[in-house]
């Protein structure tokens, strides 16, 4: 798998986790939703660091 395909995958996972923290609410939900912001961020990062080929 392609270093972008992985960086797209992580971030819709991300998405996917963040949209389930709204949906619960509360503290947990918060929770959730911070968890998934960050997998989206990382994930946004990944795919805009430069690539290093041996």
């Amino acid at each position: 798998m392609q270093k972008n395909t992985t960086s797209w995958i992580v971030t819709g996972v991300g998405a996917a986790v963040t949209g389930v923290g709204a949906m619960l609410g509360g503290n947990l939900g918060a929770g959730v939703a911070g968890f998934g912001i960050a997998h989206v961020v990382l994930g946004m990062l990944d795919n805009f660091r430069p690539t290093i080929r041996h």
